[in-house]
């Protein structure tokens, strides 16, 4: 790929609700260190604060993140609400709601559906917000989430959250959650090296239901939390060695390419790895190479 700068309008646009975003975002859980939560060390604040505002200057205008992204000194909230506010208006940030973690880092059990209001207030208040755009309810492998779906669409109803999305689902919780309340997006485990029919049938409900579709660990596969993988197949080599772009941005540009109502939300808290993702908003797979690609994610399983 070129060495120019490329901004965030190469991947498009898509609508979150009545919220248009530009496909390539920001995943705001690997600011708050070199690996996820409490694992690593701590990156330097003042790096983690220029991927932000850098990002906004790329275009990047959809942040993900959560009250329980934080590691022992950093808090992506707090971040975000420190390089960023007061907000620029077309900033969408979305958050998380479900899990949560004590003040030490140790993951409680899932929130009960009347504690999800005292969540979305946590969210509100280390964001310096009188509104989330976009709150996920984060199944925690539970058989049903009407329960907890419905005391979101409560907050809703009450101002406090403008959008609705689920997280971790299978296809039978989208038809629940859109029984209860509008569903914006769905954020799964999605990646090329990934195969999962589940997650191919929520991709294909969502694009039917007009609904964003946002995949994570996307450039991180099966090194999960951890940061984005070593191991790439040898189609995704070979289709970076073509575009002269790295495995990473193939990662993404083949996510971009699952349609049109995909959205990426690659974290990093590297200035450098930043412009790298957002440019690969600009990569475009040929048919041959796509095929060469989906015929490896098949193997893969």
């Amino acid at each position: 790929m070129t060495k120019e700068t490329i901004t965030a309008d190469a991947a498009g646009t898509w609508d979150l609700g009545d919220l248009s975003v530009r496909r390539i975002g920001l995943g705001a859980m690997r600011l708050t260190g070199s690996a996820a939560f409490h694992h690593g060390t701590p990156s330097p604040r003042e790096r983690s604060l220029t991927v932000l505002r850098r990002a906004v200057a790329l275009g990047v205008d959809h942040i993900d993140t959560a009250a329980f992204y934080f590691s022992s000194l950093r808090s992506a909230n707090e971040l975000i609400n420190t390089a960023l506010a007061p907000y620029p208006e077309d900033l969408v940030i979305a958050t998380k709601v479900g899990p949560y973690r004590d003040p030490d880092g140790g993951w409680a059990t899932a929130a009960r559906p009347d504690q999800l209001r005292g969540h979305v207030e946590e969210n509100l208040r280390q964001l310096g917000r009188d509104h989330l755009d976009l709150v996920y309810l984060r199944r925690m492998r539970q058989d049903s989430l009407a329960e907890h779906f419905g005391a979101l669409a409560e907050l809703r109803e009450a101002g406090l959250v403008r959008h609705l999305g689920i997280s971790a689902v299978e296809p039978r919780h989208l038809a629940e959650a859109l029984e209860i309340a509008p569903v914006a997006a769905v954020q799964n485990r999605y990646a090329v090296d990934r195969p999962d029919p589940a997650g191919d049938e929520l991709l294909r409900l969502c694009g039917a239901h007009g609904i964003a579709f946002v995949p994570f660990y996307a450039v991180a596969g099966e090194s999960g939390e951890y940061g984005a993988t070593a191991a790439h197949d040898e189609a995704v080599l070979s289709v970076a060695r073509a575009h002269g772009a790295s495995p990473a941005q193939v990662r993404i540009a083949w996510t971009l390419h699952q349609g049109p109502h995909v959205l990426a939300i690659p974290g990093t808290g590297d200035p450098v790895h930043l412009a790298e993702n957002v440019a690969a908003g600009a990569l475009r797979l040929t048919e041959e190479e796509r095929t060469l690609l989906d015929t490896a994610r098949g193997r893969a399983g």
